[in-house]
């Protein structure tokens, strides 16, 4: 089973990345999609926030929207959280890789170079696009002010650091040219794995 890890910065088109991956035959697990799994009602993260933040369960399931004014409040609860939630994960993650045959795996993780989780990785990808492209993503979504995009930006690696360390660099100036990226790698890898 081959790993490879896959970021990018907000609004560079990760998401729609991994889902070409899962085109090619590549299994997906999603960092995001975990911690909504984890945060959900009945989700394993849900009684651990109870005994921490009792006032972040909201309706049986851990409030994203509290923890951040938790966090606005007091900004060493951020420590905290990432305590619960990362071993969590993790967990998440090795149940996820046992229960899969797919010769690739794809870890669709955010913070992969931040978290040190390149290490974990057979290979690493990152997608790119350019900075006023980024920002148009991102503001159309309308999820989100200029401001706050800038905030979060500004909280990643660098872009450019990010695609430096990457094995590979995806571009999704358009869809056309993502597609045709992934479907080289995924042949590329397959190719060493059956070599």
């Amino acid at each position: 089973m081959f790993l490879l890890g896959l970021t990018g910065s907000i609004g560079m088109g990760k998401s729609t990345t991994a889902q070409m991956f899962v085109e090619q035959g590549c299994a997906l697990w999603d960092a995001d999609a975990a911690v909504h799994r984890l945060y959900g009602a009945g989700g394993a993260a849900v009684s651990h926030f109870e005994a921490v933040f009792p006032e972040a369960i909201v309706d049986g399931a851990v409030s994203r929207p509290v923890l951040k004014q938790i966090i606005g409040r007091d900004p060493a609860a951020l420590k905290q959280i990432e305590r619960i939630v990362h071993p969590l994960v993790g967990q998440d993650r090795t149940d996820f890789l046992k229960n899969t045959d797919a010769d690739i795996v794809v870890l669709d993780i955010p913070l992969l170079f931040e978290t040190g989780g390149d290490a974990r990785m057979d290979a690493t990808a990152c997608v790119i696009t350019d900075d006023a492209t980024q920002e148009a993503r991102v503001l159309a979504r309308g999820t989100m002010t200029r401001e706050q995009f800038l905030d979060i930006k500004a909280k990643q690696l660098p872009a450019a650091e990010k695609c430096a360390r990457a094995t590979y660099v995806i571009n999704t100036d358009t869809l056309e040219q993502a597609a045709a990226q992934v479907q080289n790698i995924v042949q590329t890898i397959r190719s060493q794995l059956h070599a």
